[in-house]
């Protein structure tokens, strides 16, 4: 059987569609997960960093990229995670099986003290995994 394909798409690459990767990546090895963005900041977000380590998930080794390196590929799913990448969500040139948008809020524009930044950063990160979770439990598991 072939691996499913998952391609998650933010705005910068740096924190949501970062963490929604490692979160899949972690509940099942055998799935072909890619994140990228519509406008790639190149980075990553340290704090998604942090938060992702804090639970165990190592998400430093990845990648921000640019949507453009995936349009020629066939993906099972692509899943935007930001307002900003579903209203701009490029056509892709491959074939695309499902489309879904789950929106989060964007904790690197949280401002205040840093333990309320740092509180967003775990919000996002428990959101994702919770629907994330109920992503792969309805879609991905066993299929």
């Amino acid at each position: 059987m072939n691996k499913m394909k998952i391609l998650i798409l933010c705005t910068g690459n740096s924190c949501r569609s970062q963490m929604a990767h490692g979160f899949l990546q972690s509940f099942d090895k055998e799935l072909f997960v890619c994140s990228a963005g519509t406008e790639a900041s190149g980075k990553l977000n340290p704090n998604a960093v942090k938060a992702m380590k804090e639970i165990g998930i190592d998400i430093s080794h990845h990648t921000s990229d640019p949507v453009d390196k995936y349009l020629g590929d066939e993906w099972d799913y692509v899943i935007t995670v930001c307002g900003g990448a579903n209203e701009t969500c490029p056509a892709f040139v491959g074939k695309v099986k499902h489309r879904l948008h789950m929106g989060f809020d964007d904790p690197s524009h949280a401002t205040g003290t840093d333990d309320f930044i740092w509180s967003e950063f775990i919000r996002v990160r428990d959101e994702i995994k919770d629907s994330f979770y109920n992503f792969y439990q309805e879609n991905l598991k066993d299929n």
